[in-house]
């Protein structure tokens, strides 16, 4: 679009981290629709929802995350907890909606949109999450969950293997375009998600036993690619990679406060091949999306797609969310 534009707002609100600027990408006018990514994409990951969406009378701002393409990449993982991130969202919704936004996340990014919800609730007119529903952070660690989950019986998870600083940085670093287009394949529908929960030893690394496909699926170009991999090469994996260290602190932070229902309006998006959904055996997540949503307004489930739902089937993704807004008038 012609008008697309970027924009830079800082976060008067995070202390003891330097300042922390955040790249925006802005299109279209009218009320804010603000998007937030996930692990490991960049604002580029919504480019279909924004197009979509200012031409019908949105302004949609999708942000690069803390960590992440042209915004900030402190060092610290407690930069990186939920607290810190949805306050980057809230001074996004100040700069650019006045005060008030719908806001949509994918993969961590619907638990920052969900935790915007929860934290800053006058500043969130309705949330939608992707990939992931809402679940108040619970006071016990989710790593040690996945450690008895999966290392108890000497198996890899990718979350515990992320743990240690430096290792999964080497990993995906030394060639970021072939790891990304092994992440993406691998959780994604046409893989039906298969290689990314594949069973294999507790000390692999993340790649091990991964495809990388060729030619790539053709729902991500190799200039769609090539964009990724040319953020990753220039800011590194270490922010990205904080997100999930972080975790313990949020069990320490928000897992601390009074289990509250989201009371804005609310939609769940999941894919019918989500490597989400196979996470913890014989439980679903997608069958527990209402649970703390006192006005939630539905599930919908793409078939054939995987995790990277908005760019797999950008077509079915906006016609939900286009349902979704209108139930908001």
């Amino acid at each position: 679009m012609s008008d697309r534009r970027f924009v830079t707002i800082r976060n008067p609100s995070s202390t003891g981290f330097g300042d922390i600027d955040l790249r925006v990408v802005v299109e279209g006018s009218g009320p804010l629709i603000l998007c937030i990514h996930g692990w490991p994409e960049l604002w580029y990951s919504w480019r279909h929802q924004m197009s979509h969406f200012a031409a019908r009378g949105y302004t949609v701002a999708a942000m690069d995350v803390r960590g992440y393409g042209g915004s900030s990449k402190p060092n610290e993982i407690s930069a990186y907890t939920l607290r810190e991130l949805c306050g980057d969202a809230a001074a996004v919704i100040d700069e650019l909606g006045g005060g008030t936004a719908i806001v949509l996340g994918h993969d961590w990014g619907a638990p920052i949109a969900w935790n915007t919800a929860r934290l800053h609730p006058e500043k969130v007119s309705a949330v939608c999450g992707i990939c992931i529903p809402y679940f108040p952070v619970s006071p016990d660690n989710p790593l040690d969950r996945w450690r008895a989950t999966y290392e108890a019986n000497g198996k890899f998870f990718y979350q515990s293997y992320f743990e240690a600083e430096g290792v999964a940085e080497a990993e995906l670093g030394a060639n970021s375009l072939q790891a990304l287009r092994m992440i993406y394949y691998g959780a994604s529908g046409e893989a039906q998600s298969a290689p990314f929960v594949a069973e294999k030893p507790a000390d692999s690394a993340l790649l091990d036993g991964m495809i990388d496909p060729d030619p790539f699926p053709a729902w991500c170009s190799d200039e769609d690619l090539a964009i990724y991999a040319e953020a990753f090469d220039a800011g590194g994996w270490r922010g990205p990679l904080n997100r999930y260290r972080a975790q313990p602190l949020d069990s320490a932070d928000l897992g601390q406060l009074p289990i509250e229902n989201l009371g804005q309006p609310a939609l769940f998006i999941g894919g019918e091949h989500d490597v989400v959904r196979k996470f913890s055996p014989e439980v679903d997540p997608y069958a527990f999306a209402d649970m703390a949503c006192d006005d939630f307004r539905g599930t919908v489930v793409i078939p054939s797609v995987g995790h990277w739902i908005q760019q797999e089937d950008p077509a079915a993704t906006n016609e939900a969310l286009e349902a979704f807004f209108a139930t908001l008038t």
